[in-house]
């Protein structure tokens, strides 16, 4: 059975440094969640708590709607994959799986039994007996989580579990860890510094910076309506032209900038007189004039099979990033020219300056 996670104002400080402020969200149960931000941000310290290897300074941890307050990490309902996975190598695979369950006093049989089920929920059928030096790097990442499975975990916790795979490998996992999630029901809780993993497999996202929790949506939201400067500049590529809001009318904002007046969605009290960004996606900006025009010089065109990306400088010295789908390369300026680019005003954010 899952379990919902809720984190309650919680926070944690090692000596005089403050490693998490006031975090505060709900995991629902069966969900697949992740904690998303640079090294040192607090997100494996966060894990840890949950864990129960580090008890908060301040705040709460539900798990279940229960408070884990005292409670070891063997008396949670959790399991927790570390990044170098930690297999036995000199135990063959089925007792890697069945070490948990040994633990709990389960008889040879039943745990082969169960080791034997759980190699087949991965995908392994058959590769009880091998040893984890005979198995590829995808092979032994399934064998660590079919071994956190066993011991039937209400949460499920992955700190960065894939970062040491090679990019293909790391794609395919992707698909193979969401796939396994959906057909368990557990609820994970990923930790990755990788935004383009969070995007991929989760129902969910929490971004966080420097300790604090700085957004919590669906993978969509945060790419559309990143709430903060740090989302919009951490989550995808994104072109940032500064300035100063001289109207805001409903929904929209304008602003301005060296390069005119540029219009985009107004996001969280955004109000006239404010320092404020106008953010564009690379894929937002198309080659020529229209309603928002940014002239640039275009620097380098690299070409990346499914679409080009145009690298360049805008009037104000700003980095100019510009995608055209390699359908369209004829449309896309030549390196060394200067050239227009344009956007619609509802394929922008407009976030106030923090």
């Amino acid at each position: 059975m899952s379990h919902s996670v809720e984190l309650d104002g919680i926070g944690m400080t090692f000596g005089t440094t403050r490693a998490v402020s006031d975090v505060s969200f709900t995991v629902q149960a069966g969900e697949f969640f992740s904690i998303l931000g640079p090294s040192g941000c607090g997100k494996t310290t966060i894990l840890r708590m949950v864990a129960g290897f580090l008890e908060p300074t301040e705040g709460r941890v539900l798990i279940g709607g229960r408070d884990m307050r005292g409670l070891g990490p063997n008396q949670r309902p959790t399991a927790m994959i570390f990044q170098s996975l930690a297999l036995f190598p000199l135990m063959p695979v089925w007792e890697n799986i069945a070490f948990g369950l040994e633990a709990r006093g389960m008889g040879k049989a039943e745990r082969r039994k169960r080791a034997d089920e759980l190699l087949r929920l991965i995908a392994l059928e058959g590769y009880g007996d091998r040893m984890p030096g005979e198995l590829s790097g995808g092979q032994r990442q399934r064998v660590a989580i079919a071994r956190a499975l066993a011991v039937e975990p209400g949460v499920l916790l992955l700190d960065e579990p894939l970062s040491a795979l090679d990019l293909k490998l790391r794609q395919h996992m992707r698909a193979e860890l969401r796939a396994l999630q959906k057909r368990t029901g557990v609820t994970f809780i990923y930790i990755t510094h990788d935004q383009s993993e969070a995007l991929a497999m989760s129902d969910r996202v929490a971004v966080m910076s420097a300790g604090l929790l700085q957004q919590v949506a669906t993978p969509r939201e945060l790419y559309d309506n990143p709430a903060t400067p740090f989302v919009a500049r951490f989550v995808g590529e994104t072109n940032a032209i500064t300035g100063r809001v001289s109207a805001v009318d409903g929904a929209m904002a304008t602003v301005e900038t060296q390069m005119g007046a540029l219009q985009g969605r107004a996001r969280h009290g955004v109000a006239p007189g404010q320092a404020a960004t106008v953010y564009i996606r690379p894929e937002a900006l198309i080659p020529g004039a229209g309603a928002n025009t940014l002239p640039a010089t275009v620097e380098r065109v690299d070409f990346e099979g499914a679409f080009a990306l145009v690298h360049g400088r805008f009037a104000d010295g700003a980095a100019l990033a510009a995608s055209v789908p390699s359908t369209r390369l004829a449309d896309a300026p030549a390196p060394g020219t200067d050239a227009r680019f344009s956007f619609a005003p509802d394929h922008a954010v407009v976030l106030a300056d923090a």
